[in-house]
């Protein structure tokens, strides 16, 4: 085990690399330039070139993301060209707000989705199977925008339940985490009852109910743990999605997370924080498949890593 973390560890730092390199040379192809960005339109060339010259952004391309990973090695994400704000003080501010979103909403999908999923496996071909399935697609396919005006609409405005938006109390983090666990829990349902009916084909399955044991004492521990390892692999998945940051969720509900920051940065071209939060993004998904393939031993544990 020792050795496996050793290498993904190692492979995890070549991702990063690689990650990192392919965004800067995006960055720096994109026809818009920051320094012109920061000046304004009515801005003099010798400014703009003044502008370029203070950021480092007439040196060549290699030099400058030379640089930029020497920065990055010393754990320094560089300095915000429109808010002159360290990067790393812009994203630790957003991290508390985006962490919460992220597991409430993947608490959401995992609520709303496993059991349906179970449910219509145990019943395959039933009246409720086809239900749920027409539910998760309708779920899955649903544009989140419109999920979440459609709350804020009957829930915030017209019932006056929630508040309309914003953040700092668990009321607020509700319809946002809704929003996400209705899309995600149409996938999850639709994959638990796709590996529920694989595991309900094994011959452990058919030798524990042959002995007679309880139907939910067959699901809960013959079935159930080997059927959730597909489902740890999309929470892998889901902490790096989120902790990137859902731009469509907090913009519709005012959530001062990553995704914002991201979208902010991307309108005026602050490439210093485009490439943290691409950065912590990558971190965020390399991080959550670590996780899910620590959690695979304890599921099932004929896997086991060399």
């Amino acid at each position: 085990m020792t050795r496996y973390l050793a290498g993904r560890l190692l492979q995890s730092v070549f991702v990063l690399v690689g990650v990192t390199l392919l965004t800067f040379l995006l960055l720096y192809v994109l026809p818009a330039d920051p320094a012109q960005m920061i000046a304004g339109r009515s801005a003099t060339p010798e400014t703009v070139q003044r502008i370029r010259s203070e950021l480092g952004l007439d040196q060549p391309l290699p030099v400058q993301y030379v640089r930029y990973v020497s920065r990055l090695l010393h754990g320094d994400l560089g300095r915000s060209y429109a808010q002159k704000v360290e990067v790393a003080e812009l994203l630790a501010s957003r991290l508390g707000p985006t962490a919460i979103l992220m597991l409430s909403g993947i608490g959401f999908e995992l609520l709303m989705g496993l059991p349906a999923g179970v449910a219509a496996a145990l019943r395959q071909g039933s009246r409720l199977d086809r239900l749920v399935m027409v539910l998760a697609f309708a779920g899955a396919s649903a544009p989140q925008f419109a999920v979440g005006l459609l709350l804020l609409y009957t829930l915030a405005f017209r019932a006056g339940l929630f508040p309309l938006g914003g953040y700092g109390s668990w009321a607020h983090v509700v319809l946002p985490a809704f929003t996400l666990g209705i899309a995600g829990a149409g996938w999850y349902a639709r994959v638990i009852r796709s590996s529920m009916i694989d595991v309900l084909g094994q011959e452990y399955v058919r030798t524990a109910r042959a002995k007679g044991l309880p139907t939910r004492r067959v699901v809960h521990k013959h079935m159930l743990r080997n059927a959730l390892i597909p489902v740890v692999s999309m929470v892998g998945l889901d902490i790096g999605t989120f902790m990137g940051g859902v731009v469509v969720v907090e913009s519709v509900f005012g959530w001062p997370g990553i995704g914002q920051l991201a979208w902010q940065a991307i309108q005026i071209v602050d490439i210093p924080v485009i490439l943290g939060v691409v950065t912590t993004s990558a971190l965020a998904i390399l991080l959550g498949n670590l996780l899910a393939d620590i959690c695979y031993p304890l599921l099932d544990p004929r896997i086991r890593y060399s």
